[in-house]
């Protein structure tokens, strides 16, 4: 029987000819991230009672983006904090003020097709769109991985969710992966590697990949993966990175289960609180009225994601009484927005700028909502508390909140794409 991509990354990583489900197998590490919550911080202390030393200081990032720009003094020691140390253990891959920790190594070319690569953060899941084994760990067992460059993993099954057909107008990756979360439940499935196929996931830009990867992790999944391509390769092109070794599932492999999804049949979703998965079609949602409408987070504040909401805004106004705010997922996003007159459409708009970063997705900074308000939001994640105790959280693409920071209520961005 064939092997899976999860397998064959894996199989790779231990040294092994082959590996099956199920097997525990210790794997060489090709990358370490970590951010400025998980990092330092956490294993700083144990690494000195251990008198332990980093490992391979050029197979670790460091992305300062859960505290960034700091709002009180204890914040601003953690970023102190980490910066020290990624200084004093030549840690030359820390990157503070440039984005989300799931973004800017995608941006910077650190993720590459095949390797294993590991994340102190439960989305780190999103690095697997350029066909790598990407998975999250704590930071108990970061600490190994920083010391020894080495982890353990048990080999998981692998499930195949399949797109095919053209996307309609007015539908993005974020509905293809709330529709696909509704199937699956939040714990359909869990400790599975989740490989995305099909010729609509293939004919989407990396910005929209990420999306499936990353909200593989509320599917339960230990990985979310696709097969690289040529816009895998080119985006590396790009980005002066040549040098890695693709790897691809076999004809045969064999998985545990298979789901099969018509693009062109998908309507924009939305996942009403408090699940990602309690999720309907947008012509099931009631035209509740929302308090504020955030496009941010590593799923929906990407480049493709501001220029999809931009073109709802443009020329148009928030309603009032609804705060708009807009978080973009990196440094480099804002250059290509800004360039391209995104940021200008957005500002004549009514809405508000906020610093890159993870920000208000993760309850932080800037955007955090009171007792008993409502939002609707393109992050991944609308658990009770989730972005403030109290408030209500709805998830949808960023043309979804964009239509509805227009009106006010829930809205089918739809009716205002020409």
């Amino acid at each position: 029987m064939g092997e899976t991509l999860a397998q064959k990354i894996i199989a790779r990583a231990s040294g092994k000819s082959h590996v099956k489900p199920g097997e525990i197998v210790d794997v060489n590490v090709d990358l370490a991230m970590m951010h400025d919550s998980t990092g330092p911080r956490r294993i700083a202390p144990l690494m000195e009672k251990l008198g332990a030393k980093v490992w391979d200081p050029d197979k670790i990032t460091i992305i300062a983006d859960h505290f960034v720009a700091a709002s009180d003094s204890t914040e601003a020691s953690i970023l102190k904090l980490t910066r020290e140390w990624a200084k004093a253990n030549n840690i030359k891959k820390y990157h503070e003020r440039e984005g989300i920790c799931h973004i800017v190594p995608v941006e910077k070319g650190y993720i590459r097709p095949g390797m294993f690569y590991v994340g102190a953060d439960s989305h780190s899941t999103t690095a697997g769109a350029l066909g790598a084994f990407a998975i999250a760990l704590g930071s108990t067992d970061m600490l190994g991985v920083v010391v020894t460059g080495k982890t353990w993993v048990k080999v998981p099954e692998t499930m195949r969710v399949v797109w095919e057909g053209k996307l309609p107008e007015g539908v993005m990756a974020k509905d293809m992966m709330l529709k696909t979360i509704q199937t699956t439940k939040i714990d359909g499935a869990t400790y599975k590697a989740v490989e995305f196929a099909g010729d609509t996931v293939h004919r989407l830009p990396v910005d929209e990949r990420l999306v499936l990867s990353n909200m593989a992790i509320e599917m339960g999944a230990k990985a979310g993966m696709i097969e690289p391509d040529e816009v895998v390769y080119e985006y590396l092109r790009e980005r002066g990175v040549v040098d890695y070794e693709p790897v691809f599932a076999d004809a045969d492999a064999e998985y545990v289960q298979t789901l099969h999804f018509r693009a062109d049949e998908l309507v924009p979703m939305v996942a009403l609180p408090h699940s990602p998965d309690n999720v309907k079609p947008i012509h099931e949602v009631e035209p509740v009225k929302v308090n504020q409408a955030y496009i941010g987070a590593c799923t929906g504040a990407k480049y493709e994601d501001l220029k999809m909401a931009a073109r709802v805004l443009k020329g148009r106004r928030v309603a009032d009484g609804v705060r708009l705010m807009i978080a973009p997922s990196s440094a480099e996003v804002i250059r290509r927005a800004t360039r391209d007159g995104l940021m200008e459409i957005f500002v004549e708009a009514g809405a508000i700028l906020l610093p890159t970063g993870c920000g208000a997705c993760a309850g932080l900074g800037m955007g955090v909502l009171a007792p008993g308000e409502v939002c609707i939001s393109s992050t991944n994640r609308n658990f009770p508390g989730r972005m403030g105790r109290g408030a209500e959280v709805y998830l949808a693409s960023p043309l979804t909140v964009a239509a509805t920071a227009i009106t006010g209520q829930i809205t089918d961005p739809r009716m205002f794409l020409d």
